[in-house]
């Protein structure tokens, strides 16, 4: 993990050991559109976007671009047999009736109780929070990909938020370059650590307390 890239590929290819076969999920912007390349072998999973898309693929090679072929990024994909589409109404009624699995977002801040903050910084030209509270709110599952924590060395794991909230005690699982860590009704649960990493570096650079599990392990990807 020497570089950022190092850091984003190492947390998406943990991500996707989460996945299972079947699976029907959506995928935000940055780090979470990098975990289906490290699926298992032998699982497949669907991918949906909000804008009204189901069953999207790879990335398209360079040159072989499709201007109607984007996701809610509106970053060009491909598209995979079956895949089908349809308005935002039912894009967004996907989401609502709870037929997402899995929801793999960023985050700029996770509290200790799994409220996110992913979408404003006060200050800053906003581009609107899009799909995230949807998704927050309807997917049965919802992951954070993010570094875990700033350019600055500032914590993005806190005791309480203090940006713009995106939903309340919505997350189950926090993925990060340092750790696995699970969102319970006991408090954060330090599953796992990365390879050189001791827990105590990762409380360090950690604003809520983290509980370690007994059966600690490290994070193998």
């Amino acid at each position: 993990m020497a570089s950022p890239m190092d850091k984003r590929e190492f947390i998406a290819r943990r991500v996707a050991q989460e996945f299972r076969d079947g699976y029907y999920c959506n995928l935000g912007i940055g780090i979470p559109t990098m975990v289906p390349n490290y699926l298992p072998a032998g699982i497949e999973v669907i991918l949906q976007s909000e804008n009204g898309m189901l069953g999207i693929g790879p990335y398209p090679y360079e040159g072989e671009e499709d201007p109607d072929l984007i996701n809610a990024g509106k970053e060009p994909v491909t598209e995979i047999p079956g895949c089908c589409y349809f308005t935002s109404a039912d894009s967004f009624g996907m989401i609502r009736g709870r037929h997402i699995d899995a929801s793999v977002l960023g985050a700029l801040q996770v509290d200790e109780k799994g409220t996110l903050a992913n979408w404003a910084v006060p200050g800053k030209i906003l581009k609107g929070m899009g799909g995230a509270m949807d998704l927050v709110a309807g997917a049965r599952r919802v992951i954070i990909a993010m570094e875990h924590a700033t350019k600055e060395g500032t914590p993005k794991i806190m005791k309480k938020c203090t940006l713009p909230l995106t939903g309340v005690e919505v997350v189950d699982l926090i993925v990060t370059d340092l750790a696995v860590i699970e969102v319970t009704p006991k408090g954060l649960m330090l599953r796992e650590v990365a390879p050189g990493v001791t827990p105590e570096a990762v409380q360090k650079v950690t604003e809520a307390t983290l509980v370690r599990v007994p059966d600690l392990k490290t994070i193998s990807v």
